[in-house]
């Protein structure tokens, strides 16, 4: 995918300008918080570190990271995500960070509970609301502190993804996530910006009953802006598009089981609505997950290189 001549921006460039609401030159950027299709795209994937030990695992980082920027290379990608420290510093080690903004991982929020605790939590929330903050107050912390080693590793960017919400509405109400979420959110995003980092928050489902409290809390983006939960990205461009960027908004459902139309529909809407004033990075509203078709993937970044351009009215050639 040879897009040079569409920018004077490097990638990693027109991603700070998207995170801090300006207007990027050329292709609208992309990235996705996970790319699952190294093999079928390139014939190898990533190596499990936590399977090897010593100069094995070292050399298996570097190879990582040569793979992570290949990807990032041939998908024109402006972010590239590890949470990995030694893959972060391959990353650093190799340049990469001059022209890809590298991107950990540090969120220490309350998630939606699995199906095993979420009785259990549901208990302590009205009976031990004590106890569940002083547990908060130490997951922050630990988020802040390893958030900050994957600064000083390479990364210039954290994402933060424990997922709130369902399809249908999030797991606490707004007024039990202002109190159990909200703060600790705002104390994680402001930590990690005072260490230099941009902050991109995500969670999938409908975000719209505490899109407020996402905002309020100060990360520079929200991803993924999920269609499958409802949300419209117009509609949050027109609510908070001045305050934060937006990211994502393209139907992975529909990646994997609708038609070709269908996804060229969710494309184009994300592109028309994202777009205007800046303040957008286009991707899936989730990940490039394993078993989704790698032409279907490719078919929205195709859809990028002809609807996603700056210079040129969206709709136009």
């Amino acid at each position: 995918m040879n897009v040079g001549s569409l920018r004077s921006m490097t990638p990693k460039q027109s991603a700070v300008a998207a995170l801090e609401g300006r207007v990027p030159d050329g292709l609208v950027p992309t990235f996705e918080l996970e790319f699952q299709l190294a093999q079928e795209l390139l014939g190898r994937d990533f190596e499990d570190l936590g399977r090897l030990q010593g100069n094995e695992q070292s050399r298996a980082a570097g190879r990582n990271a040569e793979l992570h920027v290949e990807i990032a290379e041939r998908l024109d990608y402006a972010i590239i995500r590890t949470s990995n420290l030694m893959e972060l510093a391959s990353l650093r080690a190799m340049g990469a960070g001059d022209r890809f903004l590298l991107c950990g991982e540090a969120d220490g929020t309350l998630p939606i509970p699995d199906g095993d605790t979420m009785e259990e939590l549901a208990v302590a929330l009205m009976e031990e609301p004590g106890k569940v903050h002083a547990d908060l107050l130490i997951r922050a912390s630990q988020a802040i502190e390893w958030g900050a080693r994957q600064l000083e590793a390479g990364a210039e960017a954290l994402t933060m993804c424990a997922d709130y919400c369902f399809n249908t509405a999030p797991f606490l109400s707004p007024a039990m996530f202002r109190q159990f979420v909200t703060p600790y959110l705002a104390q994680i995003i402001e930590a990690h910006r005072q260490n230099g980092a941009y902050v991109i928050k995500h969670t999938d489902g409908n975000i719209m009953p505490i899109l407020d409290q996402l905002v309020e809390a100060g990360p520079h983006a929200i991803h993924s802006l999920d269609p499958q939960g409802g949300v419209d990205i117009a509609e949050v461009k027109r609510l908070v598009g001045g305050q934060v960027c937006l990211c994502g908004n393209v139907n992975c459902a529909l990646l994997q089981t609708g038609t070709d139309d269908e996804v060229r529909a969710s494309a184009e809407y994300a592109l028309k609505s994202g777009m205007p004033g800046g303040g957008y990075i286009y991707c899936t509203s989730n990940v490039a997950f394993k078993g989704m078709p790698l032409e279907r993937y490719l078919f929205i970044l195709d859809i990028r290189n002809e609807r996603g351009r700056y210079y040129c009215p969206i709709g136009q050639p």
